[in-house]
């Protein structure tokens, strides 16, 4: 189980793949691993919230990061009328999280007023749900291909090449 919390653990989403195939091949039940999953979403809370509000405590007292601090609230912004519409509600939120990262999710429910837990857990909710699409992916693909690492990087390359092809698309639409 360690193993697979370790891979959980990775920051950027290869660690999904990876971790639901080795918890598939460890005999490891798919709530397990998904509760696995959760847990690294909750480690990453408690290590990520004292360097988020440090830097929100700094943004106040030091003009470069407080210029930084007003461009992430335009980028975030940005990414909430992405996701739904400026002034957030919690499901723009989760569409944050799930898109982006919790990390991001996180940011962008603090800048809506949302607290310690209320805010991770909009964070978490987004990234659960981004973690059943690749585990679903994951292990429906790896049925086809049987080799877990041809899996894995057509799933890498999905989560890097899906997201771009919506936006192309979403963008050609739009000027229609």
């Amino acid at each position: 189980m360690l193993p697979v919390l370790m891979l959980f653990l990775i920051p950027v989403g290869g660690g999904i793949p990876a971790g639901v195939l080795l918890a598939r091949k460890s005999g490891l039940a798919w709530p397990a691993a998904a509760g696995l999953y959760f847990i690294s979403d909750v480690i990453l809370a408690f290590a990520f919230e004292p360097i988020l509000r440090l830097f929100v405590s700094l943004g106040r007292k030091i003009p470069v990061l407080a210029r930084v601090a007003a461009a992430m609230k335009v980028i975030m912004d940005r990414t909430a009328a992405h996701y739904g519409g400026v002034g957030a509600g919690p499901f723009t939120l989760v569409m944050i999280a799930f898109g982006v990262d919790p990390m991001t999710g996180r940011a962008a429910a603090m800048a809506a007023g949302h607290g310690f837990v209320a805010g991770w857990a909009i964070a978490i909710a987004g990234d659960m749900l981004y973690y059943g699409v690749i585990a679903y992916t994951t292990l429906r693909l790896n049925a086809y291909f049987k080799d877990p690492n041809t899996t894995m990087m057509i799933v890498l390359g999905a989560m890097i090449v899906v997201p771009v092809l919506v936006r192309r698309v979403k963008l050609a639409y739009s000027k229609k």
